[in-house]
C-alpha cells in the first residue's frame, strides 16, 4: 500500500478548467494530507488559483504547457495534435515515468483513451481496456463496466473484462471474491447473443479464485446491488450509465416540484428535511464520480467534464484509492492466473 501518493492532474481538462480542476484538488489535498499534485496546465491560470488555496499550493507542483484538448475534438486528432505537448499528455507522462502513480482527467473522454492507450500500453492480456464505473445501488455500489471504452466485445475481451472489474472491487470493497455477472436481457442460460452466453459459460468452467461468477443480471438489476460487479460491453455499458445518471436528474425535478406546489407541501419539505438531504446526497451524480480505465500499464481516472470541484475531488478519491489498493499488481496478478487456467482446461482463446 502507498504510504504517499503523488497526482497528475490535467488541469486544464472539463468544461471549466483550472477554476473547477484546482480547487477540486484542494478539496482532495485535505481528504489526503500525505498525496501530493502534479497540475499540468496554464501556469498562470493555475497559480492564479493556487494563490487562494495556501494548503494545495505547498504540496503541488506546477508543469506548463499552452496546450489542451478540447472537449469536442475527435481522438485521433486530439492525439496527433496533443501528443508529447497537451495538459492531458503530459499528465499521462507522469505516470509512465513514474513521477506520478495516477493521473486525472475531466477532458475528452475518447482522446484520453486513446493517449492513455498509446503513452501507457495494455498490460499483457489485455488488447482493449475498459471504463469501469461506481454504481450507486440500493445495498452500496457496484462497479460496472465497460461503460463506453470500445464497441462491442467478444467472448474472450468479456472474460478479460470480468477479471478487470473483479480486481477493481477488491481493492474498493477488501472482498476475497466478489459476486459478479454479466449484464444481459434475461437471466436464463439461453437468453441473449451468443458472445454473452459464451462468456458466461467461459467464466463458469473457469471458477476464477478471484470472483464468484453467479450468471447474468438484467438492467434493472443494477439499482439493486445484487452484485459486487456487472460487466457489458461498452455500447450497452455507456447506455445504461447515461440512462441512470438522466433517471436520476429527472426524480431530482420532479421531487422539486412537488415539494413546492402547495403551502402543505413546503411545511412538509421542513419537517422531512433531514431525509431529503439524505435523498439528494445519493441521487447526486457527484458523490460517485470517477471512471477507472482499466487494463493499462498505469492508473488513469476519467472525472465527469461538467461536474465541480466536489465532484472532481471524488475523482482524486478514486484515484488514491486504486493506488492504495496497488491495483495494477492484482490486475497483472488475476490475468496470469486466468491464462494459466485456461491453457490447463484447455478454453477457446479464439
Amino acid at each position: 500500500m502507498a504510504a504517499s501518493v503523488t497526482i497528475a492532474i490535467d488541469a486544464m481538462g472539463g468544461d471549466h478548467g483550472p477554476s473547477i480542476v484546482v480547487p477540486g484538488a484542494d478539496i482532495a489535498a485535505g481528504r489526503f494530507p500525505a498525496a501530493r499534485f502534479i497540475l499540468v496546465g496554464d501556469e498562470t491560470k493555475i497559480r492564479a488559483e493556487l494563490a487562494n488555496l495556501p494548503r494545495l499550493a505547498q504540496r503541488a507542483t506546477v508543469i506548463h504547457t499552452d496546450v489542451s484538448v478540447r472537449m469536442d475534438d475527435k481522438p485521433s486528432q486530439a492525439l496527433r495534435a496533443g501528443r508529447y505537448k497537451s495538459s492531458m499528455w503530459v499528465a499521462i507522462e507522469q505516470v509512465k515515468s513514474g513521477a506520478a502513480q495516477v493521473a486525472v482527467s475531466a477532458g475528452n473522454t475518447g482522446a484520453l483513451m486513446a493517449m492513455a492507450k498509446v503513452c501507457l500500453k495494455t498490460v499483457p492480456g489485455v488488447d482493449r481496456p475498459a471504463i469501469a464505473a461506481i454504481w450507486p445501488t440500493l445495498r452500496g455500489e457496484s462497479i460496472v463496466l465497460d461503460v463506453g471504452a470500445t464497441i462491442g466485445a467478444n467472448k474472450n475481451e468479456l472474460v478479460t473484462m470480468a477479471v478487470l472489474g473483479a480486481a477493481m472491487s477488491r481493492c474498493m470493497k477488501g472482498l476475497e471474491r466478489p459476486n459478479l455477472a454479466l449484464l444481459n436481457i434475461g437471466v436464463e442460460e439461453v437468453k441473449g447473443v451468443e458472445e454473452v452466453r459464451e462468456a458466461g459459460q467461459i467464466l463458469r468452467e473457469l471458477n476464477l479464485p478471484g470472483m464468484n461468477y453467479i450468471g447474468f443480471v438484467e438492467g434493472d438489476d443494477l439499482g439493486q446491488g445484487m452484485v459486487d460487479v456487472v460487466v457489458t460491453e461498452g455500447f450497452a455499458g455507456n447506455i445504461a450509465l447515461k440512462t441512470a445518471e438522466g433517471t436520476a436528474k429527472q426524480i431530482g425535478t420532479w421531487l422539486k416540484a412537488a415539494l413546492s406546489s402547495s403551502i402543505m407541501s413546503k411545511i412538509g419539505t421542513v419537517f422531512a428535511a433531514g431525509a431529503f438531504r439524505a435523498l439528494k446526497s445519493k441521487l447526486d451524480p457527484r458523490n460517485s464520480n470517477g471512471g477507472v480505465f482499466l487494463g493499462l500499464n498505469g492508473v488513469v481516472i476519467k472525472s465527469h467534464g461538467g461536474t465541480d470541484a466536489l465532484g472532481f475531488a471524488s475523482a482524486v478519491d478514486v484515484a488514491h484509492a486504486m493506488v492504495s489498493a496497488d491495483l495494477i499488481a492484482r490486475i497483472a496478478q488475476d490475468l496470469a492466473t486466468t491464462g494459466a487456467m485456461r491453457t490447463s482446461q484447455g478454453t477457446s482463446e479464439t
